[in-house]
């Protein structure tokens, strides 16, 4: 049994990240954006996208009658 080789990154805010050696791919904590063959082409794309920030969440309160 092998055990998962991941390699990841952060760039602008997002994860840029490889799992056993597969393709590079850049996401949020969300959503996967994109795939790359390569390292550089991701960290490239990373760098091109606006900066990310996670937004908070808002509570909405429920006021009755």
């Amino acid at each position: 049994m092998s055990t998962p080789m991941l390699n990841r990154m952060h760039m602008n805010g997002y994860d840029v990240l490889s799992v056993n050696n597969g393709p590079w791919r850049v996401c949020t904590q969300g959503d996967r954006l994109a795939s790359f063959g390569s390292k550089e082409e991701a960290l490239a794309y990373a760098a091109a996208l606006p900066g990310y920030k996670k937004r908070a969440m808002r509570v909405q309160s429920h006021t009755g009658s």
